[in-house]
């Protein structure tokens, strides 16, 4: 249990004591902002004074009279209009932070009720690259299954690729003219050429009346299984998937594949399921669900098509399929859609559907996970010189080509294996770090030279903190990755200058820092918490001598420090973001 879950049990059972209240009442428990008020602090007088016509210190006094914190903290004291000021114990914080030394996952059990919970993230589309669009949806919904997973959580990651529709019909059409071979050779084209083909294709199918019907035909003959259009289709698939498994590779993201074609035979069922609910309308040849609360510009209910009049399906159809099926089939309790902002409207109206058609149980949650843009230093959509978009793979090449040079300037005696190694770690670290560090529902300034610096909020910043703390560790004899210090080498461990303190106070906020993340789904607190571990681990090596001290304070710190290098190695691997010994 975190300390901050601690303190919330502890002050929930006073004030049911106090004031009858129930014992999963919230009391309002938070780390202080500011340390002279204390480390954590109870508002819930506050909010209890109306409802109890008591003045909010008389409140914040019965709840005093009633908590036991004895064996944790000093005792507290009412500040203000009453709030409650809690101050920890020296002795409980060093317990605490020994506990962390000696416990693999850092004193944060796992969850005591798993869910089965999907991630719905990256999800690119067959016949064309990754981009720069696809970056945010890869990475933050990498970091959420991981944390998920680190929990205790059963996590199922899936990539929901765009592998089925119109555009198959209008590329196999083309293809069929252009270069015949890649209909029945599996390598006859890079993707790259795939994608200029594509291009070419849709350009067909925008201006040519008779290539459109043709491409038409051709949706008709891969959707019916036509032997000749499931070849083509199962050989692009194939190809674009094997180029999706080196971004995937160099990122270290596995994902389970499960893309739109996957859900083609439960799409009528889905129909057939929302008449049965009553829910269906005709609307000029379609079949549609009315949206409540959506409008059009006319202010009249706002449709979503199900099925086009020509007896097809759309997106929204697939949409619907894959929650039927997640909930029913793969019996998931929490559903994430890790995409960007965009799209919020479609999921709500998904969504409501879903709920409406009677699909979701009590308990069952849909979320959408939404983000923002990755923007250029100009402060607009991030695209190449001449206006297309970033691929993905160029991006990374691209930030570990940066690393790679920095390394060589720094390290000019350095091995060619140290460097390419190492540059590969910190440019597609640096990447992964610029991304998370921001709140996803905010744009951000996509900067090489921003991301791969060596100060502020950064990879290479956090990275060389745990650089210099494996030193320490190899000067002091320790393996700070490996080998904990023994209780039996740390008698009376104890916590005394101010810089330790500091310290010490926030490594014991990391479980409560997973555990929010978990319920808000905002990576970037988690890089905050490391970026702030990393300063204030600075700051108490420049304050403290570690291998200069005398006993038993030189094994103390080393304590710490190891702590302190354990916390940033699983905090960063929780990112994605694996650490090296020495940059």
């Amino acid at each position: 249990m975190s300390v901050l879950a601690l303190l919330r049990d502890r002050f929930a059972q006073a004030c049911h004591r106090a004031f009858d209240l129930p014992l999963d009442f919230d009391p309002a428990i938070a780390a202080a902002k500011d340390p002279k008020f204390g480390d954590y602090q109870c508002n819930a007088a506050l909010s209890l004074a109306k409802t109890l016509q008591q003045p909010p210190r008389t409140v914040a006094q019965g709840i005093l009279d009633h908590v036991h914190l004895e064996d944790c903290c000093a005792a507290p004291e009412i500040a203000g209009p009453g709030f409650i000021n809690i101050r920890l114990r020296q002795d409980f914080l060093a317990q605490q932070v020994q506990h962390m030394l000696t416990d693999d996952r850092l004193g944060l059990p796992t969850v005591t009720r798993p869910q089965r919970i999907i991630v719905d993230f990256s999800s690119p589309n067959i016949a064309k690259e990754m981009h720069v669009g696809h970056l945010r949806s890869t990475i933050i919904g990498d970091c959420l299954a991981r944390i998920l997973t680190y929990l205790g959580h059963d996590v199922l990651r899936l990539n929901h690729v765009g592998d089925w529709g119109t555009q198959f019909g209008m590329l196999i059409t083309y293809l069929r003219e252009a270069c015949p071979e890649a209909l029945v050779q599996s390598d006859a084209l890079a993707l790259g050429d795939l994608v200029t083909l594509y291009r070419a294709a849709k350009q067909r199918f925008d201006e040519d009346a008779a290539f459109r019907e043709s491409a038409r035909l051709a949706v008709v003959d891969l959707q019916s299984g036509e032997a000749i259009a499931r070849q083509a289709w199962n050989l692009l698939c194939e190809q674009s998937r094997r180029e999706f498994a080196k971004i995937y590779g160099l990122l270290d993201i596995t994902l389970t594949e499960r893309g739109e074609s996957f859900y083609n035979p439960y799409l009528a069922a889905v129909v057939e399921d929302l008449v049965a609910a009553g829910l269906v309308q005709q609307d000029e040849g379609a079949t549609c669900v009315f949206l409540e609360g959506f409008t059009n510009k006319d202010g009249k209910p706002l449709p979503l098509i199900v099925q086009k009049s020509d007896g097809g399906y759309n997106y929204a159809t697939t949409d619907l399929a894959a929650v039927r099926y997640r909930i029913t089939e793969d019996r998931a309790d929490r559903i994430l859609y890790v995409t960007d902002m965009g799209q919020s409207g479609h999921f709500a109206q998904v969504f409501q559907v879903a709920q409406r058609a009677g699909w979701v149980p009590e308990g069952v949650s849909l979320i959408h996970v939404p983000f923002g843009l990755v923007l250029g230093e100009d402060g607009k959509k991030f695209k190449t010189r001449s206006g297309d978009t970033v691929p993905l793979k160029s991006l990374l090449e691209e930030a570990i080509a940066r690393a790679e040079r920095d390394l060589g300037d720094r390290n000019p005696q350095a091995d060619a294996p140290f460097i390419q190694t190492t540059a590969q770690v910190i440019g597609i670290a640096a990447v992964k770090y610029a991304d998370l560090s921001q709140n996803r529902t905010s744009n951000y300034i996509f900067s090489y030279d921003k991301m791969l610096s060596l100060q502020g909020n950064t990879a290479p910043y956090l990275l060389y903190a745990y650089v210099r703390l494996c030193g320490i560790g190899r000067k002091g004899g320790i393996d700070l990755e490996k080998h904990p210090l023994s209780p039996e080498q740390l008698p009376h461990f104890s916590l005394e200058e101010p810089s330790e303190l500091v310290l010490a106070k926030h490594l014991i906020q990391w479980g409560e820092t997973i555990e929010a993340i978990a319920t808000e789904l905002l990576p970037n607190r988690l890089c905050q918490y490391l970026f702030e571990l990393s300063q204030k681990f600075n700051q108490f090596f420049e304050q403290c001598p570690v291998l200069q001290a005398e006993e038993p304070r030189r094994s103390h710190r080393l304590a710490l420090c190891q702590v302190t290098a354990r916390t940033l190695k699983l905090g960063l691997g929780l990112l994605g973001i694996p650490t090296v010994p020495r940059m």
